[in-house]
């Protein structure tokens, strides 16, 4: 029964091309050829015209408006035509008409398509032609000047062009929020930004095109697209044909003299700029805009790039993805209604796609054209299947939505930028990505070059971080210490890194716990970086060939074990980051991986380290944080990491949580600049700050249980301070010069220290976040007056808590005030007061307008003394009772 599905394909053709749709494609060579003669004669009137345009202008006449309308139809009809011949020239070289086929090409479609809408193109040319015989004059005289010779403007013909627009769902709020702004006359420039895709230049056609329905008291709405590299005579060009500017006004003038005859022509009239698709600051004044306060102008742009936004001046608004809604629709109106009704499978399959998309408006078109015309539920699953696993095969992907988004990549200022950027592509699908982590990774890659300090590297980091965020290349996490990839930013991030899909194993990324075969490893030679979240690997006979080999990430509660040799022929990694993992043991042979510059095993269940490790002499980060069963770690063996560069074992407390001893082989590291440790002991302690070489190098100190320590003094150059019971602790101090600054402290968190009296030093570490207090039971007040450091001496450290965002106080049984009455705290977010009796008034005016939590019992915050009624008023929509 084979030969029945060909001869049913077949007749399946024969009928789909029948009737007046056979038409359409056997006359499509034919009125192609008619479409083109029409043209033809259509720019011969259009030159007539034109001439006697010009003509009109030298005598210093005013051009109907009819006739420049038609001027501009004329125009734009040329480009839909020579569009129209292309593609129908395109359709007859594939061979689908002129031979015996001609009735039943293997999709004909796009022909009947074509074929059907040329005769409508054609007449509508014919209707231009025989307006043309209207123009009896095409200018009228102008009126008569006055005796002052003035130079009088061209007068503007509508006041705007519509625009062809696609769907706008999802888009009202926005809207909304544009004409706000239009209405506020403090605002003179909006500027809408966001990715590569998500509908900006939609949102401002649809701002143009509603200018049709209400002036708003505009004179003029001028419409320019920017693009890259914006160029000062094109946009002055295309300002002045909008103006209707006569030709010997401008053309082979300057730049200087075009913006001279712009700004005469704009001077007096209130008119909005929409500029579309800006990559870089623009000087408007240069260009010729007056915008000044008479004429109440306004100007709105669109960009990628948060810093254009700034840079300009703007009322930035950010053009977020799609919610799921509005998501759906826009994907549903682009399948078409026939193909999303055809089976009843379908809507269920279409919320996969539409989730997958993640509410990108671009991705969702392009997603929902592949998908248009497939009614089985068999094809829908197919093209999921590949949308999930290779994107870059989803038709249209690749040309119209990846390249579209590489334009953002290709705009980052250097090649290790760029480095940064896909490397974040590593991590699976919608991850909280830890910025520190991050940036000790590119630090590990080599990305942010050589640095005498690792802190100036991670400087370099926060930078690039903050650069990648401002060109919406990747969004902010949950909180200010992760980020996020966007999943369709993501998947053309890993297209990238693969030279645009033509090397799929360049970089492997294996996720949702997947077990992996031996023979997919077998395909991994060529691998340059490598990513395992929470696989299990087969083993195999023969040790894995990673020549290539740079990168392994692996992490998840399925990595228990590698396989035996799997790290044997690792000539050239760099980064191996096993943390979060259930390593319970540390292969032997990563002591040979000499090439290595970054190693992390924080959160595994490794009980020692192996003194093979004293090998890796290019080691630059060694990473050992929240190692609750690490007890050994080797003599000698740190010491022998002559390149190390990072230490951190932070919150590790094996060997009874005091690693002290450790403390002598750091101070005799050349390179070591960023120490992590917790220590136990007065004597430890001591020694950490007595040690120059230490005290600039602890970045994180963890000081738990240190009996007998009365008095502890910091460095300034500490960056997060944890203290937990220490019994005898009375005092914290920091040794500053008069008008120094403890600039590097951002968390503090102090838990049972009962004799501990104050935090007075706090005032005077101006870049502090977070601080947490509990247990403190002799604490009257954080800050206090004492007779070293007085209340008016911290009222004069103008800078202290202004960035701290929270607080936390809890069991401080005495604690009568934070401050005094001298810090208003403008930069808090969330504060916890639990425990706290006798605080009976918080320092908050009206200056206070970030906080947006404020957690407590409801008969202490009922009990509150406020100076003004009004700031509680105001505070009160924020109170959690806890």
């Amino acid at each position: 029964m084979d030969f029945v599905s060909p001869i049913l394909e077949i007749v399946n053709r024969l009928w789909d091309c029948c009737d007046k749709r056979a038409v359409y494609i056997r006359q499509l060579p034919e009125n192609l050829k008619s479409l083109r003669d029409e043209m033809e004669e259509l720019k011969n009137v259009y030159k007539d015209v034109k001439k006697r345009v010009e003509d009109e202008q030298k005598l210093q006449k005013e051009i109907k408006h009819v006739v420049t309308g038609w001027i501009r139809s004329v125009e734009s009809m040329e480009g839909e035509v020579n569009e129209m011949l292309t593609k129908g020239e395109e359709e007859i070289k594939k061979k689908c008409l002129g031979n015996c086929c001609t009735c039943c090409p293997r999709n004909c479609r796009a022909s009947y398509e074509l074929g059907k809408m040329v005769p409508k193109k054609i007449n509508a040319v014919s209707q231009l032609c025989s307006k043309a015989n209207n123009f009896q004059e095409v200018a009228a005289p102008l009126p008569t000047p006055p005796a002052i010779e003035v130079v009088a403007a061209p007068s503007p013909t509508l006041p705007v062009i519509e625009l062809p627009l696609d769907n706008t769902v999802g888009l009202d709020s926005l809207s909304e929020e544009v004409w706000r702004c239009l209405q506020d006359d403090k605002v003179r420039t909006i500027g809408l930004y966001g990715m590569g895709g998500v509908g900006k230049t939609t949102l401002l056609k649809r701002i143009n095109n509603e200018f049709l329905e209400t002036s708003f008291e505009f004179d003029k709405v001028i419409w320019v697209v920017v693009s890259k590299p914006a160029s000062v005579e094109k946009i002055q060009e295309m300002v002045l044909r909008q103006c209707d500017a006569p030709d010997n006004r401008w053309k082979g003038r300057s730049e200087d003299e075009k913006a001279k005859e712009i700004y005469n022509i704009l001077k007096t009239r209130k008119f909005i700029l929409l500029l579309d698709d800006i990559w870089e600051q623009l000087n408007l004044l240069k260009i010729g805009f007056p915008l000044n306060d008479q004429n109440m102008s306004k100007v709105i742009f669109t960009t990628r790039f948060l810093n254009v936004c700034e840079a300009m001046g703007a009322e930035s608004i950010k053009v977020e993805c799609l919610k799921f809604k509005d998501a759906f629709a826009l994907f549903q109106s682009n399948v078409g209604e026939a193909t999303f009704n055809s089976h009843p499978r379908i809507p269920k399959l279409a919320k996969i796609v539409v989730e997958e998309c993640k509410g990108l408006p671009l991705a969702l078109m392009i997603a929902g054209g592949a998908m248009k015309g497939k009614k089985t539920p068999q094809e829908w699953q197919k093209n999921i299947e590949l949308l999930q696993s290779y994107p870059s095969k989803v038709p249209g992907m690749e040309n119209d939505l990846f390249r579209v988004l590489a334009l953002s990549y290709d705009n980052l200022s250097k090649p290790n930028v760029k480095s940064c950027f896909l490397y974040c592509s590593m991590f699976p699908e919608d991850w909280e990505i830890s910025c520190k982590q991050l940036i000790e990774l590119w630090i590990g890659e080599g990305f942010l070059g050589e640095w005498r300090h690792i802190h100036d590297a991670r400087t370099n980091g926060e930078e690039i971080i903050e650069q990648l965020n401002a060109s919406c290349l990747l969004e902010s996490g949950q909180s200010e210490k992760h980020v996020k990839m966007h999943d369709v930013i993501r998947d053309m991030a890993l297209w990238l890194a693969c030279e645009n899909g033509k090397k799929k194993n360049k970089c492997v990324i294996k996720e949702h716990g997947r077990w992996i075969e031996g023979h997919e490893i077998a395909e991994w030679k060529e691998t340059q970086r490598m990513s395992l979240w929470d696989n299990s690997i087969e083993d195999s006979t023969e040790p894995p060939d990673f020549r290539n080999l740079e990168t392994l990430l692996a992490s998840g509660e399925s990595m228990k074990s590698f396989p035996s040799q799997f790290f044997t022929h690792m000539s050239v990694i760099r980064v191996l980051d096993l943390s979060n993992s259930e390593l319970m043991v540390l292969p032997a042979e990563i002591g040979n991986l000499k090439t290595l510059h970054y190693l992390n095993l924080s959160k595994t269940e490794i009980e020692s380290l192996p003194m093979k490790l004293k090998n890796l002499t290019k080691l630059r980060c060694l990473i050992l944080d929240d190692m609750e069963k690490l007890e050994t770690i080797p003599s000698q063996l740190i010491s022998s990491l002559s390149s190390l560069q990072l230490f951190s074992l932070y919150a590790s407390i094996g060997c009874n949580g005091d690693w002290g001893f450790l403390l002598e082989e750091l101070a005799c590291l050349k390179h070591v600049s960023d120490i992590s440790i917790p220590l136990r002991s007065v004597l430890h302690t001591q020694k950490s700050v007595d040690s120059h070489k230490l005290g600039r190098s602890i970045r994180r100190l963890s000081l738990q249980d240190c009996t007998g320590m009365t008095t502890m003094e910091l460095s300034p150059y500490l960056q997060i301070l944890q203290i937990w019971r220490c019994f005898d602790l009375a005092d914290v101090k920091i040794n500053l010069g008069r008008g120094q600054e403890f600039s590097k402290l951002s968390e503090v968190e102090i838990i049972r220290c009962p004799k501990l009296l104050h935090l007075t030093c706090l005032a005077f570490a101006p870049n502090l976040l977070s601080l947490r207090v509990e247990y403190c039971e002799s604490m009257q007040d954080v800050i206090t007056e004492d007779e070293e450091i007085g209340i008016s001496e911290v009222e004069q450290c103008s800078d202290a808590f202004s960035v701290l965002t929270t607080l936390s106080l809890s069991y401080l049984s005495n604690l009568r005030s934070i401050c005094g009455g001298a810090l208003t705290f403008p930069s808090l977010r969330e504060i916890t007061v639990k425990h706290c009796p006798r605080l009976r008034k918080l320092t908050f005016d009206s200056n206070t307008n970030c906080l947006r939590k404020i957690e407590g019992e409801q008969h202490w915050w009922d009990g509150l003394d406020w100076e003004d009624q009004t700031i509680k008023q105001k505070l009160t929509q924020y109170f959690v009772p806890k």
